[in-house]
């Protein structure tokens, strides 16, 4: 099966081809980058490359305006992360960053032009409520009031509902798994705890261990069921891979690692689209040990093509109704994975007939004109 190459990947895998490229194509590719959250990165590809100043003037101002926000947005993370481990400094809590933070204070290539919506930790089941009274002590307070929604998190997620800080407007997910307890694959939280890697220059600030980092890159993305930033999170994926493969014994640790933690699924999704998308260069003896995550033939067929269109932008270029029923399909399956049947109809159910009663913070405010 060979996928369709958008604009996007073009330009972000040969940056030398946006060179010959139209003011038409400049167009496309500005809006599909935008939409796939890609924009920065490109931006930055691009001045990595030498090339940023030969792109005409009305894509180059878009381009750099990203790149400063992205910067902006690079130093507000490191601020807010130096804010958190300070909040928890007396918890006696080891706490792990996740995700775009954890990328981005271990200095990897995949934060690069990487935009930031919330910060990801994960700390030990045993120790949740100790972090959450600690977090709550210094202004932070979660937004689901819900006695619904608090027990749909508390019982059956991998988390707890999201927090806010009252004053610096952040988002904070607190984790104690990387996936749902209801989940059908079982992983081995504990083993993923007991390895996590201190974080140079950080007192109580860790984050995975490279192969650990992978796989959690690659179960958030294959048990997603939003695609808006699907692209992104190949590319997270492509750059991990490349970066972390250079590291002496990663090749070698990674199949017997999702062994180890259950994410042999997760991990030849992984391999499979990064390198059929991508270009991504993976050993071909990994190739082969990985394939002992490779579902059914019948399966292994339709997940090829869904996710060969869902993984393209969100972008009205890329719509079909082929795409429109491949992240459908994949949209019900996130679900399907994520909860059993009786539980899953129970919840959407519930969803779709119950609205729950605004607390006195969240219900709008009418403003009465005095004059009328």
């Amino acid at each position: 099966m060979t996928p369709p190459r958008d604009l996007i990947v073009t330009a972000l895998l040969t940056p030398a081809a946006m060179t010959r490229f139209s003011g038409q194509q400049w167009d496309l590719l500005i809006r599909q980058a935008r939409r796939t959250k890609l924009l920065a990165r490109l931006a930055h590809t691009l001045e990595r490359a030498g090339l940023l100043k030969t792109v005409p003037m009305a894509p180059r101002l878009h381009l750099t305006s990203a790149l400063k926000l992205a910067s902006r947005q690079d130093r507000s993370l490191r601020w807010e992360v130096a804010c958190i481990c300070k909040e928890l400094a007396d918890a006696g809590v080891r706490v792990t960053l996740l995700k775009g933070a954890a990328y981005a204070m271990a200095k990897l290539a995949a934060a690069n032009g990487r935009s930031f919506s919330d910060i990801d930790i994960l700390v030990p089941k045993a120790q949740l409520l100790h972090v959450e009274s600690e977090l709550m002590l210094h202004g932070w307070q979660g937004g689901h009031h819900d006695a619904y929604d608090q027990r749909y998190y508390r019982r059956w997620m991998h988390e707890i509902p999201p927090l806010r800080h009252v004053r610096r407007g952040t988002t904070l997910d607190v984790h104690h798994a990387i996936l749902p307890q209801t989940a059908r694959v079982k992983v081995n939280t504990p083993a993923l705890l007991a390895a996590v890697v201190p974080l140079q220059g950080h007192t109580n600030l860790y984050v995975l261990q490279p192969v650990d980092m992978l796989l959690h890159s690659a179960t958030h993305l294959f048990h997603e069921g939003d695609f808006e930033k699907g692209l992104r999170d190949l590319f997270d994926l492509d750059s991990l891979l490349r970066q972390l493969g250079a590291a002496p014994g990663f090749w070698e640790q990674l199949v017997p690692r999702a062994v180890t933690l259950g994410l042999t699924r997760p991990l030849y999704y992984a391999l499979r689209y990064t390198t059929l998308m991508l270009d991504t260069p993976v050993p071909p003896h990994v190739l082969e040990a990985a394939q002992i995550g490779k579902p059914p033939a019948l399966v292994a067929g339709l997940m090829d093509a869904c996710y060969v269109r869902a993984l393209r932008p969100v972008h009205v270029s890329t719509n079909s109704p082929a795409t429109w029923v491949a992240r459908f399909a994949l949209y019900v399956r996130s679900h399907w994975i994520r909860m059993p049947f009786y539980l899953l109809a129970y919840h959407l159910g519930r969803k779709a007939l119950i609205r729950p009663k605004l607390q006195d913070d969240e219900k709008p405010v009418v403003k009465v004109d005095l004059k009328a």
